[in-house]
């Protein structure tokens, strides 16, 4: 298979360099450059794909990991993801997948087809776009979706939503749920930290909600120092609230010393609380902390009479009061999200899968 694919979402500019329309930075780039997510790179006239069909590793995770609480819990999904990211945040811990600029990162080589083989295969229930942002190799994980769906797989993206107009249609329509991580709320936070803007990922979490099927949770690292105050936090939450819903379920999670941000302080417990106090007094129903254990505020409860819904140790159910249709079970108020009758029992396993056991060989 070869690894450089035809890519989307490009036109050619006057002074002879082309332009990459995928993300906001609309790399402009001359012949043998790389846009800055390293895998899309101009060669002669077009913009290839460079990680069309490699991976950086593929394992089953239990959904909750991804984090997801309220799509089919309890499930395994198989996840994987390439290498670059069209980000640049300073606490990235997935730096060595993400912020590598080595193709040897790539050590497994999957057809869309294997992928989805094997997550039926091995009972996934889905599978996950991860580890980098699927958003820069679009094309593979739009041709993995169709060929996951054609089995009956669903998929998950778990992204920054930082994509242009036009190609977020295309990526999204292949989409059954994601998880957006929402960096911070201002765009000075973005602009130093990360090197992107807020507005586009703002507009990608208004157009899941208003113009989309796809379920989809909030993801937010609290940093100390950085994006943890009560002003930001409280903005944050109330934005959410009144652009997306009350319903939408909201992560916050812990910070832990990584990449260049080896310097700060990892996240207390008490922040996390504090966090999910001022969401859930703007009205967010459904808020959750991570990265720290906490069986209280990991698990689900009814948004109506405060029955415990789906209870959570780690990433381990640990109670399970919905009844088929995703209702609670005491009085009938259906919660949001994607559920079936019963839930999974995958735990809290992770299973490293060798692609090429799920390969058919060429006749």
């Amino acid at each position: 298979m070869t690894h450089m694919f035809p890519a989307r979402y490009w036109h050619a500019l006057d002074d002879g360099r082309i332009q990459c329309d995928l993300c906001p930075r609309a790399c402009k780039l001359s012949d043998g450059q790389q846009a800055l997510c390293f895998v899309r790179e101009r060669r002669g006239d077009r913009l290839v794909l460079s990680t069309y069909g490699r991976s950086s590793g593929f394992c089953i995770d239990p959904v909750e990991k991804k984090p997801l609480n309220h799509f089919l819990p309890g499930t395994p999904i198989l996840s994987f993801g390439t290498a670059g990211c069209n980000l640049a945040c300073k606490f990235c811990q997935n730096w060595d997948i993400s912020k590598s600029r080595e193709t040897d990162t790539l050590a497994d080589s999957a057809a869309p087809e294997t992928i989805a083989r094997a997550a039926a295969d091995t009972g996934c229930r889905s599978v996950a776009f991860t580890y980098n942002d699927p958003v820069i190799f679009l094309e593979y994980a739009v041709d993995v979706a169709q060929a996951c769906h054609e089995r009956g797989v669903k998929t998950v993206a778990v992204t920054a939503g930082y994509i242009c107009p036009e190609p977020r249609v295309e990526f999204y329509r292949h989409m059954d749920a994601a998880n957006v991580d929402l960096k911070a709320f201002t765009e000075a936070f973005y602009h130093k930290i990360t090197g992107a803007h807020l507005a586009p990922v703002l507009d990608t979490l208004k157009y899941l909600r208003h113009e989309t099927n796809v379920w989809f949770e909030i993801t937010t690292l609290l940093i100390p120092g950085e994006n943890d105050g009560d002003a930001e936090l409280d903005a944050m939450t109330g934005w959410i609230g009144e652009n997306l819903g009350p319903d939408v379920p909201l992560h916050f999670t812990a910070f832990h010393p990584d990449y260049k941000m080896r310097d700060k302080d990892w996240t207390p417990h008490g922040t996390l609380l504090r966090a999910r106090a001022i969401a859930k007094r703007n009205g967010l129903q459904h808020v959750y902390v991570g990265n720290v254990r906490d069986l209280e505020n990991s698990s689900t409860y009814c948004p109506c009479c405060g029955q415990l819904l789906i209870g959570r140790s780690g990433y381990t159910l640990s109670a399970w009061n919905l009844d088929a249709a995703g209702a609670c079970g005491r009085c009938g108020t259906a919660l949001a999200g994607v559920f079936e009758a019963r839930p999974g029992d995958w735990g809290s396993r992770r299973m490293p899968v060798r692609l090429r056991d799920y390969a058919v060989a060429a006749p």
